[in-house]
């Protein structure tokens, strides 16, 4: 539901209405009730604007002048963004350490990462076992069994958007620098997390290929 919006105009003629009724209280342009009406109604109609917007801005989904006093209660903003993260980055990044309950299942890092604005998927592996591989598949080690391939857009762009970026905001970027900074921090201590764009090529930990 949209948020009433009240224009000068309604002020000055609810202010009118609330003048007494006489010859002197005329409600007529020109007069001077409706000049004096005409003066105080901007700054009424300031104060419900602001009122409006602070309501906005209570959401962090939505805030923008209060956006620094939620980052500031998350310990944000922090290297995981960069030194120029977009408005809508900041709100994404946000809303998923204000909604994140905590997990290690695949679930759970997928929607965290959808909760940033990224759209993943993860591939489990297991280690090689005979009477179980065939011909032509891969000879996995044991470590296999702790690994994850976390797929997403090697380049995920973060798009300009009218109401929710601000101005100054680049009108695309491209990035997966937030995922995988935020990602680091959550990952279990067993698990070993590459990234990659497909389930084949993978980005090892110091930014080789790995087949």
């Amino acid at each position: 539901m949209a948020l009433p919006s009240f224009s000068v105009a309604d002020f000055r003629a609810a202010l009118l209405r609330l003048l007494p009724t006489g010859r002197i209280w005329s409600r007529e342009p020109g007069s001077m009730p409706y000049q004096l009406a005409g003066v105080w109604s901007p700054t009424f109609q300031r104060n419900s604007a602001r009122a409006a917007n602070l309501i906005t801005d209570a959401f962090p989904s939505t805030t923008t002048e209060l956006l620094t006093e939620w980052e500031a209660t998350l310990g944000l903003p922090d290297p995981c963004a960069g030194e120029s993260p977009t408005l809508v980055q900041r709100r994404a990044q946000v809303v998923a350490r204000l909604t994140d309950s905590g997990g290690a299942s695949v679930a759970y890092f997928t929607a965290f990462a959808a909760a940033l604005g990224y759209s993943i998927t993860i591939t489990e592996y297991a280690p090689a076992r005979a009477g179980i591989m065939r011909a032509g598949d891969a000879v996995q080690g044991e470590d296999w069994a702790y690994c994850w391939l976390v797929s997403a857009p090697g380049y995920s762009p973060v798009l300009f958007e009218a109401g929710q970026s601000c101005a100054g905001d680049a009108l695309m970027t491209w990035t997966n620098n937030v995922l995988q900074c935020e990602f680091a921090t959550r990952n279990p201590a067993h698990l070993i997390l590459h990234y990659g764009q497909d389930g084949t090529n993978m980005i090892g930990d110091f930014g080789e290929d790995i087949e």
